[in-house]
């Protein structure tokens, strides 16, 4: 993984060397809260409901077990003893004090990291698929592309102020683990017909109020030209994008207002004009980065412990079968550490538990973890015989959860508990869906179901690519839920339908359970998933039983 130089060493510790002057000047009362604000948010602190917030940046989810101890350290010297990783494969820490925060930033340039744009309106963390480099699937690894564009956005002059948010996101695999097409900017690294490796571009994706899949810009970008063609789209996003209109600042509401022709045909003149300027510097970068994101030597390990266990254990076996994925090395894994303990919030992580999830980077996955954008963490190279012991780890620390992909997996953002922007409480509905079917001990029967629950209408919780989409709203001063059916997050990426009405807080887990029930009458075979059957039968069955007056008035 990717290790800071001494020019980003310098970077980041004069920023925050910067920053701590901002901050003592805000302390004393010689800059208001309007003037401290574009200041705090170019260095990842909001103020939210209850304290101010630091969102704490994991380039493309990698970290290894230093920076992971470090988290832990931050949390509990400077916060309530816990962090929250967030869909942007970030942390955030909901409780610091002002006062203390240039300190937190000290700490994380300690071990490399920061929380630069990580808020404001300029290039935010660039997020990957968090198996990459270790996917069976992968056809390249795409974080070596990250880093390039996350050191070619840091600070760039001209992406300051653009007109609102912008992130990318990068795959390297056809099956897309990064939301590919919900990101103003989408890369997907592919082959063409000659069997060259490059990328398919898409532009304008997003979710928030106005939600939008990705459109293909370009079908094959050749590798060298990745940095040049990024900054034209983005400069002439910086030219076009409305700034009268917050709500319609977005790139992808360009894109739709301009007409996607004309955008590409804006941007391909663009970058006629910078291919040229460039002059080979980002591709010398490129190989020193790639160099440091070689997958590490794996040596053949015996199974025979790992087959006994799985055979012998049921327990054991069902967290095999729902958190371990196939690694491009026979022999080893990829797993997934569940943050979605059944009634927990979903993405909280105490600092004990930092602790001992860097530990077993260091003992058992080559010091590597990852953070996933559906807010759990990844050991990207584990050999199947360490399994075991791993697994029995984990347990002592309520990390073993065999729920990864299930009904209880729910991506879900702070909502009112937390945020200022939110009109309805997420956590406590994610809570009490988990606990109710871990009660009716129903999810591995339910199979393979994401629910994915937003507070307001920004989306935060990615509400409309989810299964199961939950929207929560205010209505008169009343916490109303609204459900969406058919979302989906993955290559094949499409905005859910709405199902009706909204239901009141209380009313919400009922709704979920009757559609369960609705799904599993209706379901061809155990086989057949949710999306498979919604996909077969349409929202016609599921809206009936949700709505069985409004249908039976219809029917007279």
């Amino acid at each position: 993984m990717y290790s800071y130089t001494e020019f980003d060493e310098a970077f980041v510790r004069e920023r925050v060397a910067q920053f701590r002057a901002q901050v003592e000047r805000r302390i004393d009362g010689s800059l208001t809260e309007d003037e401290f604000k574009p200041l705090r948010l170019m260095n990842g602190l909001y103020l939210q409901l209850h304290a101010y917030m630091l969102r704490v940046a994991v380039p493309y989810g990698t970290l290894n077990s230093r920076q992971m101890n470090q988290l832990a350290y931050i949390a509990e010297k400077w916060d309530k003893g816990y962090g929250h990783f967030t869909t942007r494969q970030n942390i955030q820490y909901n409780w610091p004090l002002l006062k203390d925060v240039p300190d937190m930033l000290d700490a994380l340039a300690d071990v490399g990291m920061h929380a630069i744009q990580t808020s404001g309106n300029t290039i935010r963390n660039v997020t990957a698929d968090h198996f990459a480099g270790a996917a069976a699937d992968e056809i390249e690894d795409p974080r070596p592309y990250a880093e390039l564009l996350r050191q070619w956005s840091t600070d760039h002059p001209e992406f300051q102020f653009l007109p609102r948010k912008f992130k990318i996101a990068v795959s390297g695999a056809p099956n897309d683990r990064a939301v590919v097409k919900a990101h103003d900017i989408g890369l997907e690294i592919v082959k063409n017909d000659a069997g060259e490796t490059g990328f398919r571009v898409l532009v304008g994706g997003g979710l928030g109020r106005t939600p939008m899949i990705g459109k293909v810009i370009r079908d094959f970008l050749p590798k060298d030209d990745l940095l040049p063609y990024c900054e034209a789209i983005v400069s002439v996003y910086n030219l076009l994008g409305r700034r009268d209109n917050k709500y319609k600042a977005r790139i992808k509401i360009t894109v739709h207002e301009n007409g996607l022709d004309e955008f590409a045909a804006r941007v391909e003149d663009r970058f006629a004009l910078l291919r040229g300027q460039f002059g080979g510097a980002d591709q010398k970068l490129l190989a020193d980065i790639k160099a440091q994101f070689a997958r590490p030597d794996l040596p053949a390990r015996d199974l025979s412990d790992f087959n006994t266990a799985y055979d012998a254990d049921p327990v054991f076996r069902a967290w095999v079968d729902t958190n371990v994925a196939d690694h491009a090395v026979d022999g080893y894994s990829l797993l997934t550490i569940s943050l979605k303990a059944h009634g927990e919030t979903p993405g909280d992580a105490t600092a004990e538990q930092m602790r001992e999830m860097a530990a077993l980077a260091a003992e058992f996955s080559s010091d590597e973890l990852r953070i996933s954008h559906e807010q759990n963490v990844i050991l990207p190279h584990v050999a199947k015989s360490d399994l075991p012991a791993i697994h029995a780890r984990l347990q002592q620390q309520g990390l073993a959860t065999a729920n990864i992909g299930l009904i209880s997996d729910i991506i879900a953002c702070p909502g009112m508990d937390y945020c200022a922007l939110a009109t309805a409480r997420s956590i406590p509905v994610a809570q009490q869906i988990a606990t109710r079917f871990d009660e009716l001990k129903m999810e591995h029967d339910i199979g393979p179901l994401k629910i994915k629950i937003s507070g307001c209408i920004n989306a935060c919780g990615h509400h409309h690519v989810g299964h199961i989409g939950i929207l929560g709203l205010d209505r008169a001063g009343v916490e109303n839920y609204q459900i969406t059916l058919g979302g989906d997050g993955t290559q094949d990426a499409a905005i859910g339908t709405r199902t009706g009405p909204g239901f009141a807080y209380d009313q919400i887990v009922p709704a979920i359970e009757t559609l369960v029930e609705t799904y599993l009458g209706e379901r061809e075979s155990p086989d057949e998933t949710f999306l498979e059957t919604y996909k077969r039968v349409g929202m016609a069955p599921f809206k009936a039983a949700l709505y069985p007056a409004e249908e039976k008035s219809r029917a007279a």
